[in-house]
């Protein structure tokens, strides 16, 4: 099970856009892309085919995993993530700070 997934709120905490928060969009092997965040200029050849005008574009970039940890509500703080089994059997994700389950 992995702690970081698809649609989680993440802060960043280190590098050039320490303390924003984002969604996650995209997981790679130790990489996450973060909506908004990490954005880096492109420069994109005109491809009049594809319909594509030429320019300077913004794209975002992945964040190492280790530079992002998971965004608590209750505590407005990064946080640590646990594993552990419910009542039920079923393995979910925690926060290490409150024990509360991740939604």
């Amino acid at each position: 099970m992995q702690k970081i997934k698809l649609n989680d709120e993440v802060i960043v905490i280190s590098g050039k856009d320490k303390g924003s928060t984002g969604t996650v969009t995209k997981v790679l092997n130790a990489k996450v892309l973060v909506a908004g965040l990490n954005l880096a200029k492109k420069h994109v050849r005109p491809n009049p085919n594809a319909g594509v005008t030429g320019g300077i574009t913004e794209i975002e970039m992945p964040l190492a995993i280790s530079n992002i940890a998971i965004y608590n509500p209750v505590t407005k703080k990064a946080d640590r993530v646990g594993i552990r089994t419910n009542k039920d059997g079923i393995k979910e994700r925690f926060f290490k700070s409150n024990d509360e389950a991740i939604v």
